[in-house]
């Protein structure tokens, strides 16, 4: 049989993460599905574009456009967490720096995509009267 390992991996027992293609599938995934959310969300910029508030809470009040508006924040700020996450496990060599940015990186990706979200759905909910 065939050994692909390297002398180094045989002699220290190391191998594969095994974790490494699910992260790689998810990124992909994530991108796939904002093709044609970010193609709608363009479309929705220019349509909000030529009209005045009324008609951006009226445009954000419609289920389908809110639906829309908060799959591609949610998938967006995944997606962007994901590959800061990738960045920094590739670039970063400091354990401590490591953690830190990693962590760093959740909380600001999280926050920020939960405040966007409220933001919508408090607008499609409420009306828009802040």
């Amino acid at each position: 049989m065939v050994s692909y390992r390297t002398p180094l991996g045989r002699a220290r027992g190391l191998g594969s993460a095994k974790h490494g293609a699910g992260h790689w599938i998810s990124e992909r995934v994530s991108s796939i599905a904002l093709v044609p959310l970010i193609v709608w969300a363009v479309y929705g910029v220019l349509r909000l574009a030529a009209g005045d508030y009324g008609f951006a809470v009226h445009w954000v009040q419609d289920p389908l456009n809110a639906t829309l508006t908060v799959l591609t924040l949610a998938i967006s700020f995944w997606h962007m967490h994901a590959g800061l996450r990738v960045v920094v496990e590739d670039y970063i060599h400091k354990a401590l720096t490591k953690s830190g940015l990693l962590v760093i990186n959740l909380f600001v990706c999280g926050l920020s995509g939960a405040l966007a979200i409220f933001s919508i759905l408090k607008v499609a909910l409420s009306g828009g009267a802040f």
